[in-house]
């Protein structure tokens, strides 16, 4: 596999506390979540923080910011509020994929490449949402390479509003079909970790997606540490993010025992 060129982010000399989550799958049906992201916005003691992927369950087009008192722009109010407390980036996830400059300027949100290189700390973190190495899962990998393309997107977004809607939830429909299945999840493939950890000189990959949280030794040297999607609703719910400091990463439960 050919591993992408990642983008390099140099912290702040006066960042001390950084945070990571992702899939959060924001949608209208599930207002806990929103209610614990609006929660921890308010009260973290971050001076940055890294959405990597998933934050919403489906993004549309930046179009969607314009219907008036919409769900995506109840969002981003939130999130241009905490913005202007702290640095917030998002790096896009394989449901917000055509998010852009629209929602990076209504939510305050810079957005980055995936992968990305975070220096702090005296090391080099390598950000992704975690999707494109997820490689056995060869039929989404098609539709990734599909969906990426700016000929795909023009078309997708031409479409009417409310027609790529109603598209999202019927992907949504055979998503959630899939998920009761009981088919497993492809995971993140070890070989094409290890090569974007080289290629990036870090030791240490930081991602979302699998919804499996758990820290996984590569080879020596070389770890990634996984993310946890945030499920309000569920029994017992889920919302977890980690969190990064001179003393190293610490996974913190945001979730109500």
């Amino acid at each position: 596999m050919t591993v992408p060129p990642a983008q390099e982010l140099i912290a702040p000399a006066a960042w001390r506390t950084v945070d990571f989550f992702s899939d959060l799958h924001l949608q209208e049906s599930a207002p806990a979540t929103l209610a614990a992201l609006a929660h921890y916005l308010a009260h973290s003691p971050a001076d940055a923080v890294f959405i990597l992927g998933d934050l919403f369950e489906v993004w549309v087009g930046d179009d969607a910011l314009s219907e008036p008192h919409s769900f995506e722009a109840r969002c981003c109010a939130l999130l241009a509020q905490a913005a202007r407390q702290r640095a917030l980036f998002f790096l896009h996830g394989n449901r917000d994929f055509l998010a852009g400059s629209g929602l990076a300027q209504a939510s305050g949100m810079a957005l980055l490449a995936d992968p990305t290189v975070l220096t702090f700390a005296g090391a080099r973190w390598l950000l992704s949402h975690g999707d494109a190495l997820c490689l056995d899962d060869t039929a989404y990998q098609r539709f990734r390479a599909l969906a990426r393309s700016p000929g795909w997107q023009q078309q997708f977004l031409a479409q009417p509003l409310a027609v790529r809607r109603a598209q999202a939830r019927s992907a949504r429909t055979e998503s959630e079909a899939l998920k009761h299945s009981g088919q497993p999840y492809a995971d993140v493939d070890s070989a094409a970790a290890c090569a974007w950890l080289h290629a990036a000189q870090a030791q240490s990959l930081i991602h979302g997606h699998t919804h499996r949280p758990a820290t996984h030794l590569l080879a020596p040297g070389l770890q990634r540490h996984v993310l946890s999607d945030w499920e309000l609703a569920a029994q017992p719910p889920r919302a977890d993010l980690l969190r990064l400091t001179a003393a190293g990463l610490q996974r913190i439960h945001l979730a109500p025992s």
